[in-house]
């Protein structure tokens, strides 16, 4: 909401956009209350939800258009418009710039696919829109709802339900149980493969799909490359081809269920053009799908770090510097930041490798080595700190 405040009541369009059930719909209920505190008469609020079938003849650019300009003419004066899952409404952008030119209106639209706001919306609203990105609730944010369920658990078992079960909103009204949650994460999951990525781009290798969507969950935050994919099929005797295998990655992005991570040459200060890594939106919904966050523990820790970048604004790389590779090189604005995350540094020789890598790095930008050990065991300037801490601290200096 901080960051949404600044822009509501002006004339830019407010776009969320995020994974299938992160609280975009939330959001535009409480843009609604602050309207309504500010004085606003919600009378002339309109809100339209595409999921509802009830809408389903507003689908069309013509048909909203014409709905909402009649609706907005018995309103008189300036109106709000809340358009929810606006992918839904074939040529939308075309219906809201039009909406934007002609009414004194303040336009607020959610969706759940990234190329919402390329191609066509690029072309007829640049520059008229701001965009946030809604992602599932950071572990500070959890730790608030969990403990108004279990008020008393202390911040080490909370933070172990939150490595299984991920910060899906809605887990709060399943007051976290374990197989409700489960039960919800995976038709979650479900929904968003089939309406999200199925639907929306034709597949029509439905398994193929799942396979793909399958390894990457199981090997989140390692190195990936299309063409190992490609020989793990032929394995299995499938035959796929590397652009089809790229093809799912993309789709599976702009649902906004993985995010890819490119790699970055701190020598020669280019990006790397091959062996990209991916992280869930969510680590919960791989337990529930795939299962074994304890097991694979330090690649679901890696997703959680990476989250929570995302979540303050930084834009994210994977840092090689000769033959040694940095998990997380940040960039906020200039302002860098470079992580290291590790399960436990419970050897001399892991606490070498961990430090090491930040040998060849010679600014000054803030580094940290981030694990679970509950001892501080920071040294040459490098900052250790334990995971729980860090994702809870305001601001990494």
């Amino acid at each position: 909401m901080s960051r949404i405040r600044p822009f509501i009541g002006g004339e830019l369009i407010k776009v969320m956009t995020g994974i299938r059930r992160s609280g975009k719909s939330v959001m535009l209920e409480l843009i609604k209350e602050e309207l309504a505190e500010s004085g606003v008469n919600p009378a002339r609020f309109i809100s339209v939800n595409f999921e509802d079938m009830g809408n389903a003849h507003l689908q069309t650019a013509k048909a909203l258009h014409e709905e909402i300009t009649r609706r907005a003419s018995e309103t008189g004066g300036k109106v709000y418009l809340f358009f929810d899952e606006i992918q839904e409404v074939k040529d939308w952008e075309k219906c809201v710039n039009s909406l934007r030119v002609t009414l004194d209106c303040d336009i607020y639209i959610t969706g759940s696919n990234a190329r919402l706001l390329s191609g066509e919306l690029a072309t007829y609203l640049a520059g008229r829109y701001v965009e946030f990105v809604i992602y599932p609730f950071s572990f500070a944010e959890f730790l608030e709802l969990y403990r108004s369920v279990m008020p008393t658990e202390e911040t080490g078992r909370c933070f172990q339900k939150y490595l299984l079960f991920g910060g899906m909103p809605y887990l709060a009204n399943l007051r976290y149980a374990d197989e409700p949650s489960r039960q919800y994460l995976t038709d979650l999951f479900n929904s968003i493969q089939l309406k999200d990525i199925v639907k929306r781009n034709k597949v029509r290798d439905v398994d193929l799909l799942e396979r793909n969507i399958s390894y990457v969950m199981a090997n989140v935050g390692t190195t990936f490359s299309a063409n190992s994919l490609v020989k793990f099929f032929r394995n299995e005797r499938r035959t796929v081809a590397v652009e089809t295998v790229l093809n799912y990655m993309k789709y599976c992005c702009d649902a906004y269920l993985f995010y890819q991570v490119k790699r970055q040459d701190l020598q020669g200060k280019q990006i790397l053009a091959s062996n990209e890594k991916y992280y869930i939106a969510d680590h919960g919904i791989r337990e529930a799908v795939f299962g074994g966050n304890m097991r694979d523990i330090n690649l679901v820790l890696e997703n959680i770090v990476f989250m929570e970048f995302l979540r303050r604004g930084y834009s994210v790389t994977v840092g090689r510097t000769g033959d040694k590779e940095i998990d997380f090189v940040c960039d906020k604005r200039g302002e860098k930041l470079y992580v290291q995350v590790a399960y436990l540094l419970a050897t001399e020789d892991t606490v070498n490798r961990e430090f090491d890598v930040y040998d060849s790095v010679r600014d000054n930008f803030p580094k940290y080595v981030v694990s679970l050990d509950e001892f501080d065991m920071s040294r040459n300037g490098i900052k250790h700190r334990n995971i729980r801490d860090f994702l809870l601290m305001e601001e990494w200096n």
